[in-house]
C-alpha cells in the first residue's frame, strides 16, 4: 500500500466516525429526552464528544501526510500522535462531565425511563462495536496511533452503552414492580459510564504521550533491522542502532564500523548499501548513518563520518 492510499483509507475511516457519531448522538439524545433516561443522555454526550475526536483524527491525518520540509526534515508523522492526545483529553473532559451530571441527578426527583431508551441504546451498541472493529483493524494495518485511539473511543462508547442498558433496564423494572431504589440504577449507570471513560482516556493519553516523546523501539523490535544490516559483509560491527517511531513510520539512527583502511568513497558505498536495504522495509521512512573505523580494541572511535 503506497503513502497516498494509506491516508485515503485513514481519512475515510475518520469521516465515517464523524458522520456515525453525529447520527448516534442525535438519536440517543432524542431518545434520552423522550425516554426520560439520564444514562442515555450521558451516553449521547459521550457520542457527541466522539465527533470532536474523529475530527481531530481527520485533521491530524491530513497534517501527517505532508512531506518533509525545511522546518520538519523528519516529516510530520507525529501529527497523528498529537491528534490521539487531543482525543484522549476530550474523552477525559467528557468523562468528568458525565459523572457530574449523573451525581447531580440524585438530588432531584426521578421517574423510571421508558422502553424507547432501551431500543436506542441497543442500536448504539451494535453500530459502535462495528465501528470499533473496522477502525481498530484498519489502524493496526496502517500503523496509525490516531485511528487506534479513535477506535477505542468507539469501544468506550460500547461499554458505556452496555452500562446504560443495565441501568435503564433496572430502573424500568424498579418502576414496574414499585421498587423505589431501583429507579436510581439509571444515574448509577451514568456514574459507571463516566469512570469507564476516564480510565480509557488516561490509558490512551499516556500511551500517545509516550510515543510522542521520541522513545526508541525496544531491542526485540529492532532485531529485524539489525539482521538486515548484518547482511552487508563490509559491516564489521553495529555500534548503535536506534529506531524512533514518528506516527506510522520509523526513522533509524545507525552507527556501523567498517575496515579502517577503506577509502572515504568505499565507506560511503557501504553506508549507502545499508541504507537502501533498510529503506526497503515498508515502515522505514529515513536512515541516518555514522561510519566508524573498525577497531576491535575499543568500542567506538571518536572519529565519525556522517552519511545522510
Amino acid at each position: 500500500m503506497n503513502h497516498e492510499d494509506r491516508f485515503k483509507k485513514a481519512e475515510f475511516a475518520a469521516m465515517i466516525g464523524v458522520v456515525g457519531n453525529i447520527v448516534l448522538a442525535v438519536i440517543k439524545w432524542a431518545a434520552g429526552i423522550m425516554g426520560n433516561s439520564r444514562a442515555l443522555i450521558a451516553d449521547a454526550v459521550h457520542s457527541a464528544s466522539d465527533v470532536a475526536g474523529s475530527l481531530a483524527v481527520f485533521i491530524g491525518l491530513r497534517a501527517a501526510k505532508q512531506p518533509p520540509d525545511q522546518d520538519h526534515p523528519y516529516g510530520h508523522g507525529k501529527a497523528e500522535s498529537i491528534a490521539a492526545i487531543i482525543v484522549a483529553v476530550l474523552l477525559f473532559l467528557v468523562g468528568i462531565e458525565i459523572g457530574k451530571s449523573s451525581i447531580e441527578s440524585f438530588f432531584h426527583p426521578l421517574t423510571p425511563p421508558t422502553a424507547i431508551a432501551i431500543y436506542a441504546v441497543i442500536f448504539s451498541i451494535i453500530v459502535k462495536e462495528a465501528m470499533f472493529q473496522y477502525k481498530y483493524r484498519l489502524g493496526k494495518r496502517l500503523k496509525s496511533d490516531a485511528l487506534i485511539v479513535n477506535a477505542y473511543e468507539h469501544r468506550s462508547d460500547v461499554f458505556s452503552s452496555i452500562a446504560a442498558l443495565v441501568g435503564i433496564s433496572a430502573s424500568i423494572l424498579g418502576g414496574k414492580f414499585d421498587i423505589g431504589w431501583l429507579v436510581y440504577a439509571d444515574p448509577v449507570a451514568g456514574i459507571f459510564v463516566s469512570l469507564l471513560v476516564l480510565r480509557m482516556a488516561w490509558h490512551l493519553g499516556a500511551e500517545s504521550i509516550h510515543t510522542t516523546l521520541d522513545h526508541v523501539m525496544h531491542d526485540e523490535d529492532v532485531l529485524p533491522f539489525r539482521k538486515i544490516v548484518e547482511t552487508v559483509p563490509e559491516v564489521k560491527e553495529i555500534n548503535e542502532l536506534h529506531a524512533r517511531e514518528h506516527g506510522h513510520y520509523v526513522i533509524i539512527d545507525l552507527k556501523i564500523s567498517v575496515d579502517p583502511y577503506m577509502t572515504v568513497e568505499e565507506g560511503h558505498r557501504v553506508g549507502k548499501r545499508v541504507k537502501e536495504k533498510l529503506l526497503k522495509e515498508s515502515n522505514v521512512n529515513d536512515v541516518f548513518i555514522h561510519i566508524n573505523p573498525f577497531n576491535p580494541a575499543s568500542e567506538e572511535s571518536d572519529d565519525q563520518i556522517d552519511l545522510t
